[in-house]
C-alpha cells in the first residue's frame, strides 16, 4: 500500500528553501493551494524533490509534476529517473503524454491535427548544414532558433540576415548533441504578448497574459517578462479547447500558450503538459478543479 496518494514533484531549490524571495514564495503558495485542494477531496499528499535519493517512490501512488524546472540541465539523470520511477508510481498525466510533450516535435503533430502554429522547420542532430544555409532555405526574413527539448527560453535566439554570423558557432555546438528547430519570428508577440490558458480534464479554468520587457521578444520572467490578468475571449477559449482535446487521452492538467501570428490568426506557441506554471495564485478555484480531476483516477 502506497504511503501517499499523490506526491507533488518539485526540485531541490524549492523543496524546503531557507532563503526566500517573492518568486519562491509564489512557488510555495501554489503548491500549498494544490495540497489543500487534494486534502479537501480526501487524498493524502506531500511534495518531494524529484532527484532525492532517499525517497522510496513505491510510497507514491501518483506523481504530479509541479516545479521540476531543473530537468533541462540534468537531462540524462532525469530521463533515467523517469524510466525507473514509472515502474513504481503512476504519473498523473501519463508517461506517454509526458514523453510526447518533452520534445517539440509535438508541434508538428498538432499542426497535422488542424491546430495553427508558426511556420516551423526541424534540423536533425548531427546536421552539417551551416546556419546561413538553413536560413536561406527557410525563406524567412527573421526567425527564432531553439532546441526541441527546452524550456524557460533556454538557447532561444532571434536571428536575421544582419546577425546570423554571430550564432553560427552556437548552432554548431548545439546541433552536435540535439535536434534544433527554427520558427518564423512572430511580430505580434513583442507587442501583444502570449496568452496562457489553463485546462483541467479538458475544461477551461482561467487565463493570464505574458508580456516581454521592452526590447525583448521572450515573455518568460527569466528575461524580464511580466504577467498580467487576462479575460480570455470566446475565440481564444475555443481555439485552446480544440488544441488540448487533440491529445489522447485528454490531459488531467495542461496549459495552452497562444498568440496572434503574422496573419493575425490565433496560433499555438506551446502545449505545456509536464510541469507548467498554472497560476493558481491568480485563480485559487483552479486548484479545486485539478483535485476534482485527480480524484477521478482513484
Amino acid at each position: 500500500m502506497a504511503k501517499y496518494d499523490v506526491v507533488l514533484l518539485t526540485e531541490a531549490r524549492y523543496e524546503d528553501p531557507i532563503e526566500r524571495d517573492d518568486y519562491i514564495d509564489n512557488v510555495l503558495l501554489e503548491d500549498k493551494l494544490v495540497l489543500e485542494s487534494l486534502q479537501k477531496v480526501g487524498l493524502n499528499a506531500t511534495r518531494v524533490d524529484w532527484a532525492r535519493k532517499d525517497f522510496d517512490w513505491n510510497d507514491a501512488r501518483f506523481l504530479l509534476f509541479r516545479t521540476t524546472w531543473d530537468y533541462f540541465y540534468k537531462w540524462t539523470e532525469f530521463s533515467n529517473w523517469v524510466e525507473e520511477t514509472k515502474k513504481k508510481s503512476l504519473f498523473i498525466n501519463p508517461i506517454s503524454t509526458i514523453k510526447w510533450n518533452l520534445d517539440k516535435h509535438y508541434l508538428i503533430d498538432m499542426h497535422e491535427s488542424g491546430v495553427n502554429i508558426a511556420p516551423t522547420m526541424i534540423i536533425k542532430k548531427g546536421s552539417n548544414e551551416k546556419l546561413e544555409k538553413v536560413f536561406d532555405n527557410a525563406g524567412m526574413k527573421e526567425l527564432v532558433l531553439k532546441p526541441l527539448v527546452s524550456g524557460g527560453g533556454r538557447h532561444t535566439y532571434r536571428i536575421d540576415k544582419s546577425n546570423i554570423s554571430q550564432y553560427e558557432s552556437v548552432f554548431r555546438s548545439l546541433i552536435k548533441d540535439e535536434d534544433m528547430m527554427i520558427q518564423e519570428f512572430q511580430n505580434n508577440v513583442p507587442i501583444e504578448g502570449e496568452i496562457s490558458l489553463m485546462f483541467f480534464g479538458g475544461r477551461y479554468s482561467h487565463a493570464i497574459l505574458k508580456k516581454a520587457k521592452n526590447g525583448d521578444f521572450r515573455v518568460q520572467d527569466d528575461f524580464g517578462g511580466t504577467v498580467h490578468d487576462h479575460v480570455a475571449s470566446t475565440e481564444e477559449i475555443e481555439f485552446s479547447t480544440y488544441a488540448i482535446k487533440q491529445v489522447d487521452p485528454i490531459p488531467v492538467y495542461g496549459r495552452v500558450d497562444i498568440f496572434r501570428d503574422n496573419n493575425n490568426d490565433l496560433a499555438l506557441a506551446e502545449l505545456e503538459l509536464i510541469e507548467p506554471e498554472l497560476w493558481f495564485r491568480n485563480h485559487p478555484p483552479a486548484a479545486d478543479m485539478l483535485a476534482e480531476e485527480i480524484v477521478k483516477l482513484f
